[in-house]
């Protein structure tokens, strides 16, 4: 067994070979997933166990504490190991950095999603949020949608987005702080939302006709970035139906209020994978809901172990 830490993953992708990773794994089998979510005070323990036949066995253990953003100095709200095992002898192969295999694997998500369902013409980005999720998520929509010449940023602490900014200008990517968030979702071809809140964040009432939402932060129930019009307004989108719909709030919360039913999603990305060809017309508003999985982590740690051996 060893551990492959986070510069070494780094070392070996780049947002092409990501989203590449995840469009050749969901040409293959579906995954066997399970869940395990502890929560005790204000801490949460989650662990996403997955089988992809012919790739492999992983499982994902997060912890979540979110108190840890008030401490002095600030700790990290999330850490998280990935265990790789082998399929042909269930054996533990690797243990990875989680963040690292997070980082490119959500993005990779929203990145692949998007260049089926975003305009090919889009040219303007905003970013909600200004983690490091946030700032992956400009790299991997830029690497899928070399259109885009203006990038806003927002973040409810704008010292935030200005840091951000600032990370992005040190890669040579040009962005823009902005402070009047429904303005900058009325004016952006893409919005990718990457927050925890609890409360929707992008209002359906300012998105215009033609825009892709990719919802990335809302990891459970609880939270939910996306309100009931953007989801009347929007044909919604999933990763995978299975580890998506009942687990977070941007599709549980208005199934649960008779906004929308789970027939009303159109695909998830195997579905679009398979048959690429999805967006309507130019008017036409989709609404992405990146709900994450084991299999995703899987598929870009599998890789780093073959190309490390």
């Amino acid at each position: 067994m060893r551990f492959i830490d986070a510069a070494t993953v780094d070392r070996h992708m780049s947002w092409k070979k990501a989203v590449e990773i995840m469009r050749n794994g969901h040409l293959g089998k579906r995954p066997v997933l399970d869940d395990l979510l502890l929560q005790s005070g204000q801490g949460e323990l989650l662990g996403r166990a997955v089988h992809l036949p012919e790739v492999g066995i992983g499982m994902k253990v997060a912890s979540m504490y979110p108190p840890n953003r008030n401490s002095v100095p600030p700790k990290p709200t999330e850490d998280a190991l990935y265990i790789l095992i082998r399929e042909e002898d269930w054996r533990v192969d690797a243990v990875l950095s989680g963040p690292a295999v997070t980082r490119w694997k959500t993005a990779a998500d929203s990145a692949l999603a998007s260049s089926i369902l975003s305009r090919p013409d889009s040219h303007s980005l905003l970013c909600i949020g200004a983690g490091p999720i946030a700032e992956a998520l400009v790299e991997a929509h830029l690497s899928e949608r070399p259109s885009i010449q203006e990038i806003m940023l927002w973040n409810r602490t704008p010292e935030k987005a200005e840091a951000l900014r600032i990370r992005l200008e040190e890669k040579d990517i040009g962005a823009q702080v902005i402070s009047d968030l429904n303005e900058a979702v009325g004016n952006a071809h893409i919005i990718t939302s990457a927050t925890p809140s609890p409360e929707p964040v992008v209002k359906g009432a300012f998105v215009r006709p033609g825009t892709h939402v990719d919802l990335v932060g809302g990891f459970s129930l609880a939270h939910r970035e996306g309100d009931d019009e953007l989801v009347r307004k929007a044909s919604i989108y999933v990763d995978n139906l299975a580890s998506t719909v009942g687990h977070v709030g941007d599709i549980q919360s208005p199934i649960a209020s008779g906004v929308m039913s789970q027939d009303d999603i159109r695909a998830d990305l195997f579905a679009l994978v398979a048959e690429p060809d999805w967006r309507r017309d130019d008017d036409e508003i989709t609404m992405y809901k990146n709900g994450g999985g084991a299999h995703l982590d899987l598929l870009i740690a599998r890789q780093v172990v073959l190309e490390i051996d």
